[in-house]
């Protein structure tokens, strides 16, 4: 008697599309819905490993390392120049959660940029900018802005060393006038000099000094200060 054999059970065609629209592993060109262009690895459907994403809104252009569909790890951002329609790299540096997270460069303009640390796509942590003036901060950031220590060089060679908060300077610090050849050293609160002491610092090899120098303030008859402040000091032990 001859054996007989089921027929094996056709697949759905759908379930053959399904398999194959799985993205796994490196694609060429992936285009979304609204013209985004992305070519890469891919792993369950997501982005991840290393891959380039093509705006197509702003033209902004992403390479580097991706996470479940997100920026993770390191990775360069790049945007095109309203000028020259050309593109230029505005952020190079680390990134987590599709955030800037670690050690980062990022250019505002032509003269214009910051290396150091950030948080959340914030600058935080220790930085150093270069300002477009010449003016350069070096020291802690915190929600995009200088604070804790740190110093501000400007273009002209004067500096402020200190305490900064909110972006200003705040608490204890000292401004070298050395153009003037002159320090200050005090207290400040929201860019202001509330109170403190002025000398003169390198005044002599300072390129524009003051025209008078700061006089020597001191006592003219230190003993005999002393001898009336203890003379005071024993009237007061009697009369107790």
């Amino acid at each position: 008697m001859p054996d007989s054999k089921c027929p094996k059970k056709s697949e759905s065609l759908w379930k053959g599309w399904d398999r194959k629209a799985q993205k796994n592993g490196l694609r060429c060109q992936v285009y979304a819905v609204n013209g985004d262009c992305y070519v890469g690895e891919w792993k369950d459907n997501m982005k991840h490993g290393k891959g380039t994403q093509v705006w197509k809104k702003n033209g902004a252009i992403y390479e580097g390392d991706w996470k479940f569909g997100k920026r993770h790890g390191y990775g360069t951002l790049s945007l095109p120049d309203q000028q020259t329609g050309k593109c230029r790299r505005v952020y190079s540096g680390w990134w987590k959660g599709d955030k800037k997270s670690g050690y980062g460069i990022q250019f505002f303009g032509p003269k214009e940029y910051y290396e150091g640390e950030w948080c959340g796509s914030q600058r935080s942590g220790w930085g150093r900018m270069y300002y477009s003036n010449g003016d350069i901060y070096e020291g802690q950031w915190e929600n995009d802005k200088p604070n804790g220590d740190g110093m501000l060089r400007l273009k002209n060679g004067n500096r402020y060393e200190g305490c900064w908060e909110r972006g200003m300077k705040n608490g204890a610090g000292r401004f070298f006038h050395l153009d003037h050849g002159q320090l200050f050293e005090g207290f400040w609160v929201d860019n202001m000099a509330k109170c403190g002491t002025m000398m003169d610092f390198g005044r002599d090899e300072a390129p524009e000094p003051t025209q008078f120098p700061i006089p020597e303030v001191k006592i003219l008859d230190p003993d005999g200060v002393l001898a009336e402040a203890l003379a005071m000091f024993k009237k007061t032990e009697e009369r107790d």
